[in-house]
Order: C-alpha cells, then sequence, then structure tokens
C-alpha cells in the first residue's frame, strides 16, 4: 500500500468513529433562588400565623416577620383592591376567626 494511502487510511477511521460519539445530554441549569429585596414581603417566614386565631397583635408578629410594610387582615365577603403590593402582607381569615391563608400582595 502506498504511504500517503497509509495515512489516510487512520485519519479517515477517526472521522468516522467521532461522528458516532453521543453528545452528552443537554442538563438545564438549576433555577436561582428567590432573592428578596429590602421591605419586600416574604410570606413564608409568616406561615406560623396559619390556624392561629386572627388579631392585631398576631397580625403584627407576622408583618414583621414576613418583613413587610404593610399588613392587612381580609374577612369572608370583605371586598379588597386587587393591586398587587410587594412589600404588603395578606393575612386571610375564616368565618371562625382563625387564620386560613398568608400571602403576599
Amino acid at each position: 500500500m502506498p504511504q500517503p494511502l497509509r495515512l489516510c487510511l487512520p485519519l479517515a477511521l477517526f472521522t468516522t468513529l467521532s461522528a458516532c460519539a453521543q453528545q452528552p445530554p443537554q442538563v438545564p441549569a438549576a433555577p436561582r433562588p428567590p432573592v428578596i429585596a429590602p421591605n419586600e414581603c416574604n410570606d413564608a417566614a409568616a406561615q406560623f400565623a396559619v390556624g392561629k386565631i386572627a388579631d392585631a397583635k398576631l397580625a403584627e408578629e407576622a408583618r414583621v416577620r414576613a418583613s413587610a410594610l404593610r399588613v392587612r387582615m381580609v374577612r369572608p365577603g370583605q371586598m379588597v383592591t386587587m393591586e398587587f403590593d410587594a412589600s404588603r402582607l395578606t393575612i386571610e381569615v375564616d368565618a371562625g376567626g382563625k387564620v386560613a391563608s398568608v400571602r403576599c400582595g
């Protein structure tokens, strides 16, 4: 076999085999953790209030723990504004006077 052909054969074999190699799967990056800005409500810190009797003292403690500037208690049937306020904690109270849910907004 001529010398140039002997050199081309391994190169052709390498090129053919490298085309068959599998690429590793693309793995999406992990989601970034939420960033809580100063004076932005963090409702996870106020979840302790769920199931307790709603009163002004509990509302204030939940507001402080959530780092919210304001707090409002919403009772069944009460009309409220629908705007989102990232620095406000909303405490929803059930008909029995207990905290049903706590959320920011």
